[in-house]
């Protein structure tokens, strides 16, 4: 975890998130990042060959075995976009899907802030990013799911 990184969330609050998910049967837990620069949202497309291919979302992944939520959302947000998190602004509150392999999943998202620089994706997940404001035609016709245009909306909304 990045050690300089301020957060406003509690520790307490991302406890009571796991546990919450337990209690409900949520079997894989994944953290996504809402990262808003200049009213506008870093939204990455999904390579072909992967799962949910051509999808475009927000950067996200999935929380390693014994992995706080924080510091896999830090680790993914590196590894997906090159960019170190600053600052963890706020927890956006989550929504559940049954993941390709049929696992309960829990996707919780968090508004973050990230060191400026080059956007640089892991070829291997991504084949492109968009900067896109709500008010984009991308916005509409980029294959974004509802859930996360959901999540998106209510921070352009703060």
């Amino acid at each position: 975890m990045n050690h300089n990184m301020q957060s406003n969330i509690d520790l307490t609050i991302t406890q009571q998130l796991r546990i919450d998910s337990q209690k409900d049967g949520i079997q894989k837990l994944v953290v996504g990042a809402v990262i808003y620069k200049n009213n506008k949202f870093l939204l990455l497309e999904r390579v072909l060959s992967d799962s949910m291919g051509g999808f475009v979302g927000i950067p996200s992944g999935t929380v390693e075995a014994g992995e706080d939520l924080l510091t896999a959302l830090t680790r993914e947000v590196q590894e997906e976009t090159g960019r170190l998190v600053t600052a963890v602004l706020e927890y956006l509150g989550s929504f559940d899907w049954i993941s390709s392999s049929g696992k309960k999943t829990r996707h919780f998202n968090f508004f973050v802030e990230v060191e400026d620089g080059e956007i640089k994706l892991n070829p291997t997940e991504h084949q492109a990013y968009y900067w896109v404001a709500l008010s984009d035609a991308a916005f509409t016709t980029l294959n974004i799911s509802d859930a996360t245009k959901a999540i998106l909306e209510t921070v352009a909304q703060q």
